[in-house]
């Protein structure tokens, strides 16, 4: 089990980076008048440089990706409920991104800025865990589907 933790978070660092990045493109698109914008400007004050905040940022996807892919395992504890098992993924994940949007300047360094990002991370958490019940539901759905049908035919 632990091997299998280890090497989904190693796939997961290199997928946050890739989001990470293409979140960055996304933002500039919207906010930034035509020019690229890789960080939070707030950032190159802390880390002193461009490309060490550029740095900084996409080590810290990573961390966000290795997070996810590690945590995954959790889906896989049959013997855990769906409540359980979705209250520790979200527990562990929160308390990973928190602390990196924190570092990474992504929320604003305040109490309100704090409830603000975490209330964006709850909603999105919540719209793709929806999504990926309702994408499971309906494959499982199809499967017993497909073994009552055949159990008709015998």
């Amino acid at each position: 089990m632990k091997k299998k933790v280890f090497l989904r978070g190693l796939l997961g660092f290199p997928i946050g980076i890739s989001l990470g990045y293409i979140i960055t493109i996304l933002i500039s698109l919207v906010n930034a008048n035509g020019y690229y914008s890789a960080y939070v400007p707030q950032l190159v004050d802390v880390m002193g440089s461009e490309i060490n905040a550029v740095v900084l940022q996409a080590f810290l996807s990573g961390v966000i990706g290795f997070s996810f892919g590690a945590s995954s395992v959790i889906w896989e504890m049959d013997e855990w409920s769906i409540a359980k098992q979705t209250g520790i993924y979200f527990a562990i994940t929160a308390s990973v991104v928190m602390p990196v949007a924190y570092l990474a300047r992504w929320m604003e360094p305040t109490f309100w800025g704090f409830v603000k990002y975490f209330g964006i991370f709850v909603v999105i958490f919540i719209v793709i865990w929806l999504m990926q019940y309702a994408f499971w539901k309906n494959k499982i759905d199809k499967v017993n589907q497909e073994i009552e049908n055949k159990r008709k035919t015998l």
